[in-house]
């Protein structure tokens, strides 16, 4: 027949192995979600970086043109004109070089797109929950 203090001892790590599986689920779930907000921060970053490189697109294509007419104006005009729209020309182009520079940041940051933070707290619960 069980004494009383073994009865106590077998509650006691009956409610603590309970505890500790409910604390594992918390941190499954916590673990999840941390996951999802990672993916959602990359994925919003992609989306960024998308549309600052169809931004560089477009204003290359308007620097092309002004280029273009640049070198129209130079043959058929004077100075000043063509001089008037190199300068549109380049900034232009500066201007989609420095938006295509930021979108290359956007997509280094974004990809892969793997929840690396989420992954590496899930590999330290696991270490810890076997130690």
């Amino acid at each position: 027949m069980p004494t009383r203090a073994a009865d106590g001892v077998h509650a006691g790590v009956g409610s603590a192995v309970k505890d500790v599986a409910e604390h594992a689920s918390a941190l499954a779930r916590l673990e999840l979600e941390l996951a999802q907000l990672e993916l959602k921060r990359k994925a919003g970053d992609l989306g960024a970086g998308i549309g600052l490189i169809v931004g560089a697109a477009l204003l290359g294509l308007y620097a092309l043109g002004f280029l273009f007419a640049t070198v129209a104006a130079a043959l058929a005009e004077a100075l000043p004109t063509w001089l008037a729209l190199l300068i549109v020309g380049v900034v232009l182009a500066a201007v989609a070089g420095l938006l295509a520079l930021l979108a290359r940041s956007r997509f280094r940051n974004a990809t892969p797109p793997v929840p690396e933070q989420a992954i590496r707290e899930a590999k330290r619960t696991t270490e810890a929950l076997k130690h």
